[in-house]
């Protein structure tokens, strides 16, 4: 079916892009620069064209009118050297805050890889939604998110002059425009679809904003102030396919040309992308990747569910099949067949949600298409890691026969990761892993440094430990409730709190399969509740192991006033206790984490019973942490109300409101 694909626009759309600003042959003669060099507004805005029944502008006329004017400007921009261009634009492009990208784009436009056309058009629309954004933050109002959204601000307008804007949303801001950045961005445009002279002139109105607003600035003695670039952090957690080598690389350049993943008319960006990887240009090789990713799922999915109509770039009324809508469950109302041709499990759409959707995750797609992400310093795993999922995609849809057997073991590895890949950034994934690291901080308690137990003796209010005793002996009761839960090689009924409550048995717990994919709203609702329980837990854990090595060490130097050790002396008792309900909190957290999806089985009376439960779980981790804050030190006051937790949990165990189940 790729082979057959010409073109991935509609006819229309098609029509808009590729032929309606080359209907006007006649040259444009009018100059585009003043005598002084500095770029004519007027000679651009006079081309823009108006409906009369509303004065909206009229994109046809427009792209029409405009077409002779972009070639113009493609010309002059040819019969300048790499040098000149500096000379007279660099000080223009300074606003972007990405100069030398758009020196760079010059030298596309000297080049005949169409490809090379489309990555720079897409690299200067990032890059000026990112400033447009800037400057719309200088009316010190929220930045809007979409450039579209951007373009049809009155603020904006205020700065550039509406004309400019309409100017603008002829080419990039609107669906009934050229809509250059989205049909680029969202993988429909193929390379030799794309003028140049679009590209060439883009640039030129960059150019021009930047004299503009260094008007505005100087008469508003305003300074434009950039907001920081994204940088992806915990890089670690992004590691899933292995180092792709030359070897793999060159079998991935052959596998494109005989994948039916590939649409043959986007082989282009296909090789371009490889090529882009092998030559360290990490950015580019994702930017070109990425749209090509979305356009071959997008094949996949009309096939799927039978919809050859949502294949092809919507008419502006419409909304384009985007990657929002293949990895969604339902599609009007029937379920989406796309998760289950790309096969189980479910790895390449638990993959595309990590990297591009989920909130905690790296969300490459819509950093670099807004502009968020610095691209001279876009690192090698984030790109290792997309060019290897796209190399599991072409394996997994090519005809096994087409490539040898040496080849299939050069994939085996790749392969095999992309195989048993897990969510990561869902908030599932995200709850497992703050659970596991409470727990091992929490755990590091009994090696904190303490005063010798005989000192304890003769503090008064100490001696009568009684309470401290019946939290403990509650602790048990409750630790016995559960056990039915528990798989039973853990449980001990002589040390039940010991037994039980271990970072082994979290660790099993944690590495049991829970779908991610697709939670309905009470799941994630849930989650929201858990995961903040989860965070105030390692709160109070990370504020008792500063208190402790703070008061021990003043002890030792006999640095502590007599309340200040009567109160050091109290926190190390209350450790005793804290230590079993914050372990408690959180296997409860795991056992509730491990059934979730049960809680869409709840009637809502039921529902919301268990919600008020979490929340009061919630409500006394919020508490332990003030109490135990350096400032506060209440811990005395962490006894009753642990106390009243405690009860709570035993009596909702005993009633069975939680999800958990019995352990199989």
């Amino acid at each position: 079916t790729s082979d057959l694909v010409t073109t991935c626009l509609s006819p229309p759309v098609h029509y808009v892009i590729c032929k309606l600003g080359f209907e006007k042959e006649d040259t444009y003669d009018n100059n585009i620069l003043s005598e002084n060099g500095e770029i004519c507004w007027q000679a651009v805005t006079e081309h823009v064209c108006y409906l009369e029944s509303d004065q909206s502008v009229d994109y046809i006329e427009s792209i029409r009118s405009l077409g002779p004017v972009c070639e113009s400007v493609n010309q002059h921009f040819k019969s300048l050297t790499k040098e000149q261009f500096a000379i007279q634009y660099a000080l223009w492009f300074h606003w972007t805050n990405c100069t030398e990208l758009l020196l760079e784009v010059f030298d596309v436009l000297q080049s005949t890889q169409t490809t090379e056309v489309a990555l720079g058009l897409m690299k200067i629309t990032s890059c000026l939604e990112r400033a447009l954004g800037d400057v719309y933050l200088l009316m010190g109002k929220d930045c809007p998110f979409l450039l579209r959204d951007l373009l049809a601000s009155q603020q904006l307008a205020h700065v550039f002059g509406q004309a400019v804007m309409n100017v603008l949303r002829v080419f990039i801001g609107s669906p009934y425009g050229l809509n250059l950045r989205n049909i680029l961005w969202h993988g429909f445009a193929s390379p030799q679809e794309i003028p140049a002279k679009y590209c060439a002139m883009l640039l030129f109105l960059t150019a021009g904003l930047g004299q503009l607003l260094q008007t505005h600035l100087q008469q508003t003695k305003c300074i434009l102030v950039h907001r920081p670039y994204v940088i992806f952090v915990s890089l670690d957690e992004l590691d899933i396919f292995p180092d792709l080598n030359d070897e793999t690389l060159s079998i991935a350049e052959e596998l494109v040309k005989l994948s039916s993943f590939v649409l043959k008319t986007m082989l282009p960006f296909w090789m371009s992308a490889l090529t882009a990887f092998k030559q360290s240009r990490y950015a580019d090789c994702v930017i070109l990747l990425l749209p090509q990713l979305e356009a071959g799922l997008r094949l996949l999915f009309t096939i799927a569910n039978k919809c050859p109509n949502r294949f092809l770039t919507a008419e502006p009324s419409a909304l384009y099949t985007t990657f929002d809508e293949m990895l969604a469950k339902h599609l009007d109302n029937e379920v989406n067949q796309l998760p289950a041709v790309l096969g189980e499990p479910a790895m390449a759409s638990e993959f595309l949600w990590d990297f591009l959707n989920h909130q905690e995750g790296p969300r490459i797609r819509d950093r670099l298409s807004h502009g968020e992400i610095d691209l001279e310093a876009f690192p090698r795993k984030v790109a290792n890691q997309i060019v290897a999922f796209a190399i599991s995609l072409l394996c997994r849809f090519s005809d096994e026969d087409m490539f040898a057997s040496k080849e299939h073991m050069a994939m085996k590895p790749l392969m095999n990761c992309a195989s048993c890949y897990r969510s990561r950034f869902h908030p599932i994934s995200r709850l497992r892993k703050q659970v596991l690291e409470c727990t091992k901080r929490i755990h590091l308690w009994p090696e904190l440094p303490a005063v010798p137990e005989e000192h304890l003796k003769v503090v008064e209010g100490l001696e009568d430990n009684a309470e401290a005793s019946t939290l403990i002996l509650m602790l048990s009761e409750i630790i016995s409730q559960l056990q039915q839960y528990m798989p039973q090689k853990y449980y001990n009924s002589d040390d039940p709190i010991n037994s039980i409550l271990t970072e082994r048995l979290l660790i099993e717990l944690c590495d049991m399969h829970i779908c991610t994919l697709y939670s309905p709203r009470p799941v994630l609702e849930i989650l929201v509740v858990l995961r903040k329980i989860s965070t105030q837990c390692h709160q109070v854990s990370e504020q008792v192991i500063a208190s402790t090595e703070l008061r021990y060490k003043q002890w030792m130097n006999k640095t502590l006033r007599s309340r200040q050790r009567s109160n050091y002396l109290r926190m190390l008792n209350s450790i005793k206790f804290l230590s079993p309900v914050l372990r408690l909190i959180l296997l409860l957290i795991t056992l509730e984490l491990v059934n979730v999806h049960l809680v869409c089985k709840k009637n809502p009376l039921d529902y919301q019973q268990y919600l008020k439960f979490l929340k009061s779980v919630l409500q006394y981790t919020e508490n332990l942490v003030t109490y135990t804050s350096s400032e506060k030190n209440k811990w005395d006051e962490t006894v009753e109300l642990t106390n009243k937790i405690l009860s709570k949990i035993r009596k909702i165990s005993d009633r069975k409101l939680m999800l958990m189940q019995l352990a199989t």
